[in-house]
């Protein structure tokens, strides 16, 4: 992956995971302390090396709210910060970095330097306010020892990009994601089909059948009939309906999906699969998606739309792997 492709998907994803974090506490803007609290979680090398000193997001969490309690305490402000709620980023909109944020990720991507996790981090670790410094003191560490883990940790990240190539007469892609839970935990939310609209877009409502999730049980579903901004979706007849179906079981690092519109001639399943691995501080989960070519004319007709669709599986890996990620938080 080239740089500028590894800058783009790092800058994604960081950005909503702090963006997230800001949003428990109802804030718009997302500083350099969210930032931390989504490199806790990355799935990159500098998420390894914060959680390998013991800085999980529950610690790091409640050191940058005891930090932000000192700061008004030595203003002579004697109030508490509002208590940190859900998540509802996905829910509203408005949200955008404070340019200190800003310029430091734009600094990690420059001359010389990766413009991965890993660059992000050792830029916030040099950011001259002090701040970065102040809530590594709270966490029982220091600049010079977490750079010191980093070197450890860091070195050139694969980020998996979707490539038709690899998967033959298939659309294929994959990513991976950290998830801030035992594997057990997150074998059992992606397990339970009744969960799948928690992570997967499109499904908005399962059909409550008497069923086990067993290996070749289906199941009926519905799309969504609003966002989550509360707009309404507007669904064509023929994609009204969704069959669903557990194509892998019997291990429970091993899990996969298989979705379908029964009501779309010549209509493509397509296969969601994930790998679970047990890691420092969590679960890694490696997602894949991929559908059927369309073959003939058809499949020449699309052959200019190849980079679309390849982008719509980055895409919709991307939001599966944050609403998994958020479920946990």
């Amino acid at each position: 992956m080239n740089k500028l492709v590894r800058a783009a998907q790092t800058s994604q994803s960081l950005s909503l995971a702090a963006m997230e974090e800001a949003s428990r506490f109802g804030l718009r803007e997302a500083d350099i302390e969210h930032l931390l609290l989504a490199l806790v979680i990355s799935d990159q090398s500098a998420g390894n090396a914060l959680r390998s000193l013991g800085l999980d997001l529950e610690r790091a969490r409640r050191a940058v709210e005891e930090q932000h309690d000192a700061q008004l305490a030595t203003l002579g402000i004697d109030v508490s910060l509002p208590e940190a709620g859900r998540i509802v980023f996905h829910e509203t909109d408005g949200y955008t970095w404070t340019p200190r944020a800003l310029d430091l990720i734009a600094k990690s991507g420059g001359k010389g330097k990766g413009g991965d996790a890993a660059a992000v981090l050792r830029e916030l670790i040099a950011e001259p306010s002090g701040l970065i410094t102040d809530l590594l003191r709270r966490l029982d560490t220091t600049p010079d020892v977490l750079i010191e883990r980093l070197d450890q940790y860091d070195s050139p990240t694969e980020m998996t990009t979707p490539a038709a190539a690899k998967v033959k007469g298939r659309i294929a892609g994959s990513t991976e994601t950290f998830v801030s839970a035992p594997l057990d935990a997150v074998s059992a939310f992606l397990a339970d089909p009744m969960r799948i609209p928690e992570w997967e877009p499109s499904i908005g409502a399962i059909e409550r059948a008497a069923q086990n999730a067993a290996l070749g049980t289906a199941w009926e579903g519905t799309p969504p009939t609003r966002y989550p901004n509360g707009k309404p979706v507007k669904i064509k007849p023929q994609f009204r309906r969704r069959s669903i179906e557990r194509i892998a079981a019997g291990h429970r690092d091993e899990i996969a999906w298989s979705f379908g519109y029964p009501d779309v001639t010549r209509g493509s399943s397509v296969l969601t699969e994930f790998t679970l691995i047990e890691t420092i501080g969590g679960t890694q989960v490696r997602l894949s998606r991929s559908w059927s070519r369309r073959q003939g004319w058809r499949g020449l007709l699309a052959w200019p739309l190849r980079p679309i669709q390849n982008f719509v599986v980055w895409i919709t890996l991307f939001q599966t792997g944050s609403a998994i990620s958020r479920k946990f938080r």
